[in-house]
């Protein structure tokens, strides 16, 4: 069959990598795609938001399965645009991805259900939101309710930061119309762990554990990114933790959301907190982690697109997914500045070396192709540079070696991806 992607990403071209290596799929279509993507897949300039000219396409070129990375499109109803158009398509439903597209909507859906989370509260008057934070215990987290590219979420230590917070959420509309509304919630302290789940509208099935690193500068310093680096399995995550969130957090969620009138079919990401009264969660997401795909995905022995259909076709209690018993860690190259402010145009070199390495791998994420033929960098994250190893320590310095292999301009790298594995 054929297979569209649409999204133009790290994670989008780990996906397009896993549907080119499946016996099901002849050709690969990627809209908008990048200069990395274009050397496996065809690119086809169309936005991700763009519905109806995605299903024209998907139409013409008879696609037999479309796959959506983004969050944006699946908050923003492509599914039930293509559905419409009796195409096949991986991802949930408008009124199934508000999962992700409203934190106020997951935190009432967990309060609700008994679901493990942090206490909280919503506001839509800034006014209210500050009268709140008067009376309310510090440290304390602030979320805008809407899609912020993972950056809507401040950490606020004092009363002063959190009044900045409010104004710049709510009043400032620092991150759009996704401040409108906003949660208040406490802040959890505890290992965080990502688990990125299928699901079918009834049945899940987890993937291997990951762990990413939000913040900008080594530490855990520096604003919040859409993410700087993952590893994949984490050591936090035990067969205990295992049984405990399949008991109260997975299959509840898949429940709920089913009880709700919202069945949920595609991938849902649990975000969340190891603390010391169990796991809870900090966050759900509609679609694969970015840039935890990055990790995941190469490790997943199961062929992605049986998978896929599976979820679709509501049958996904015949498949059992299988992973390599290894691990893999994968550094983000970003532009020097990002995520406030960074230069773009930077040659890059070295790539080549990947070719040839056997279990390394180099996702793009804000790259172009020039017309004669040159790679140059186009966005604050750029590249994904991911190794496998036996273990973590080995796949960690796998990792760190190819990242030397690529240069650009204003290369920048968190130097202290993993370092919880040391603390393992």
């Amino acid at each position: 069959m054929k297979v569209l992607v649409i999204g133009s990403g790290g994670r989008e071209h780990a996906i397009v990598q896993a549907a080119a290596a499946s016996s099901k799929v002849e050709k690969v279509f990627c809209a908008p795609g990048n200069g990395g993507i274009a050397g496996m897949a065809e690119c086809v300039p169309i936005g991700a938001m763009e519905f109806e000219k995605l299903a024209s396409f998907a139409k013409e070129q008879q696609i037999g399965l479309t796959i959506v990375g983004m969050d944006d499109p699946l908050v923003g109803g492509i599914v039930d645009v293509f559905e419409r158009e009796h195409l096949r398509v991986f991802g949930p439903r408008k009124n199934a991805a508000i999962l992700e597209g409203s934190k106020a909507f997951s935190k009432d859906l967990m309060k609700k259900y008994h679901i493990p989370t942090a206490a909280y509260e919503s506001f839509t008057d800034a006014g209210d939101a500050l009268a709140y934070l008067k009376r309310a215990e510090f440290p304390i987290v602030l979320k805008a309710d809407g899609l912020a590219l993972g950056k809507g979420v401040l950490i606020c230590h004092t009363l002063e930061e959190a009044e900045a917070g409010v104004k710049a959420i709510m009043e400032d509309k620092q991150f759009g119309s996704a401040g409108n509304c906003m949660v208040i919630e406490e802040y959890m302290t505890g290992r965080e762990v990502s688990v990125l789940s299928f699901v079918d509208g009834k049945t899940i099935r987890t993937m291997a554990s990951a762990q990413d690193h939000k913040r900008a500068q080594d530490g855990d310093l520096g604003p919040n990114t859409g993410g700087m680096g993952t590893f994949s399995p984490s050591p936090f995550y035990t067969e205990q933790v295992d049984a405990f969130c399949r008991k109260y957090i997975y299959q509840p969620t898949v429940d709920a959301m089913a009880k709700e009138g919202r069945a949920f079919q595609g991938i849902i990401f649990f975000g969340l907190m190891l603390t010391e009264q169990g796991p809870k969660v900090l966050e759900y997401n509609a679609r694969f982690g970015d840039p935890e795909a990055q990790v995941v995905l190469p490790r997943m022995k199961t062929d992605m697109i049986e998978v896929m259909e599976a979820c679709i076709d509501g049958r996904l209690d015949e498949i059992e997914l299988e992973f390599e018993d290894n691990a893999a860690v994968c550094i983000v190259l970003a532009s020097d500045g990002y995520p406030v402010s960074y230069e773009k145009g930077f040659e890059i070199r070295g790539l080549e070396r990947f070719e040839e390495a056997n279990g390394y791998y180099c996702f793009h994420a804000g790259t172009k192709l020039t017309e004669d033929g040159k790679l140059l960098t186009n966005g604050g994250r750029v590249l994904g540079v991911t190794a496998k190893g036996a273990d973590l320590k080995e796949a960690r310095a796998n990792a760190y070696q190819a990242t030397e292999w690529v240069e650009f301009g204003n290369k920048y790298m968190r130097h202290d991806i993993g370092r919880a594995i040391d603390e393992a």
